[in-house]
C-alpha cells in the first residue's frame, strides 16, 4: 500500500507540474494594455493617423471611457477625431502664450487631451476598441511621444496607463502608450525592427519569470522522484524495522 501511495503521490505532482507550465504558456499572452499604432514615425512624416487600441481587461465590468493625454514637449499641432459608433468624443486645448512657427503659419493652440465616452454598452469583456486621430504632421524631432491614458470601467474602476519606461524600470507595470519619432529619413519598418531587437516586453517578462519557477518546481519533483525509487537496505521492509516476509 505505502509503494501505491507513494506511485500516486509521484503521478499527481508530475501532473500539477505539468499543468503548471501549460498553463503558463497559454494564459500569459492574454495580458495586454492600451497601445498607439503606429509605434513609430519618421520625424515630420505628413498626414499621419494614429490609432489608440484598448482591450477590455475585466471580466466583470465593460470599458465606458478613454481619455487620452497629448503631450506638450512633442506636441502634435492639429488633431481631427474619427466618430466612433456608441461613443461621443471631446477634445481639449491649451492656447500657446508662445505660438509655434510652422510652414503653414503660426499655430497658437494645441490639443491637450482627447475623451471618449460611451453612450451605449461600451467595451465588453474579451472585446476590444480602436479610438483613432488624424495629424497634420509628426514632430519634426526624433523623441519619444508619451501618450498617458485613463481607462475608465462600468464598475467606477480607473486604470492609469501613465508609467514611462527608464533605467530603473524598463518594463512597467502600467505602460502608458508610446510613439516613437525617429530621425527623419528612417523607414517605419527599420524602426520597429531595431525596437523589438531590443530588452523582452513587460509580458514576455512575466511569460519568462513564471516558466522559470515552473521549471525549479517540476526539477524539485524529478529529484524526489529519483530519490523515492532508491533501493532500501537488504533484509528490510517498508518501514525498516525487520525482514521482509516471505510472499504466500
Amino acid at each position: 500500500m505505502r509503494h501505491l501511495a507513494r506511485r500516486l503521490g509521484r503521478t499527481a505532482l508530475l501532473s500539477s507540474a505539468a499543468a503548471l507550465v501549460a498553463a503558463t504558456l497559454v494564459a500569459t499572452p492574454a495580458w495586454a494594455h492600451v497601445t498607439v499604432h503606429p509605434t513609430t514615425l519618421p520625424a515630420g512624416a505628413s498626414d499621419i493617423e494614429l490609432t489608440f487600441r484598448v482591450p477590455n481587461e475585466r471580466d466583470d465590468a465593460d470599458t465606458v471611457g478613454l481619455q487620452v493625454f497629448f503631450p506638450k514637449d512633442l506636441p502634435l499641432l492639429t488633431v481631427d477625431v474619427r466618430p466612433v459608433p456608441g461613443w461621443t468624443s471631446k477634445v481639449d486645448t491649451e492656447t500657446l502664450a508662445t505660438p509655434i512657427r510652422t510652414d503653414d503659419g503660426p499655430v497658437s493652440q494645441i490639443v491637450t487631451d482627447v475623451t471618449w465616452t460611451a453612450t451605449a454598452g461600451g467595451i465588453a469583456p474579451g472585446q476590444y476598441q480602436d479610438f483613432e486621430v488624424a495629424a497634420g504632421s509628426a514632430p519634426k524631432q526624433p523623441g519619444a511621444v508619451v501618450f498617458k491614458s485613463l481607462q475608465t470601467y462600468s464598475s467606477g474602476e480607473v486604470v492609469r496607463w501613465i508609467q514611462v519606461a527608464s533605467a530603473l524600470d524598463p518594463n512597467p507595470d502600467s505602460p502608458a502608450p508610446v510613439l516613437t519619432i525617429t530621425p527623419a529619413g528612417t523607414s517605419s519598418v527599420a524602426a520597429g525592427v531595431a525596437a523589438t531587437a531590443g530588452a523582452p516586453s513587460s509580458t514576455q517578462w512575466v511569460a519568462i519569470s513564471a516558466l522559470v519557477v515552473a521549471v525549479v518546481g517540476l526539477v524539485g519533483v524529478v529529484v524526489l522522484f529519483v530519490r523515492g525509487r532508491r533501493p532500501q537496505g537488504s533484509g528490510a521492509g517498508d518501514d525498516g524495522s525487520g525482514p521482509v516476509p516471505p510472499s504466500s
